[in-house]
């Protein structure tokens, strides 16, 4: 289960096949209002650090984002793993991966927005699991039934 990760400076056809397949699966999952998802072109914009996850041979199998927001502050975008590679740790060495870059640049909170309903149980288990815990809408979010806000100190 080894992944290296290298960071995308710009257009990538693996980093960006697998952010569209996340905005294409947010946007299946919640509805417009209600969807945070960005694409890899709207990331770029926002001075978005994209990683993406590589297995030995290659492939890319995950990929990540942490968009900064505020002095020492920035949150996680875009977590998306392979559907054929969930279960496999591969979503925790991501996050992980996340963290130590975020820790590196003087980050000293992470925030982000997932979804409440049942498809974002193991997303929210994953981020509870490395220390994210709820919080009130953060940034320009606002209150929304179908969003559930965390953070955590770095």
């Amino acid at each position: 289960m080894p992944l290296t990760f290298r960071e995308v400076l710009g257009a990538d056809p693996a980093a960006d096949g697998l952010l569209a397949a996340h905005f294409d699966l947010m946007r299946a999952q919640s509805p417009a209002e209600s969807c945070h998802v960005m694409t890899a072109d709207e990331l770029r914009g926002a001075d978005a650090r994209v990683f993406v996850g590589m297995e030995s041979e290659g492939r890319a199998v995950a990929v990540g984002a942490l968009k900064p927001f505020g002095e020492g502050e920035a949150e996680l975008k875009a977590m998306h793993c392979l559907q054929a590679r969930r279960g496999q740790g591969y979503g925790r060495a991501l996050l992980s991966h996340l963290v130590c870059v975020a820790q590196d640049a003087g980050v000293r909170t992470l925030w982000l927005e997932t979804g409440s309903s049942a498809e974002f149980a193991a997303a929210r288990a994953l981020y509870a699991s490395a220390g994210f815990e709820p919080c009130a809408p953060f940034g320009t979010y606002r209150p929304d039934p179908l969003s559930v806000f965390m953070t955590r100190s770095l």
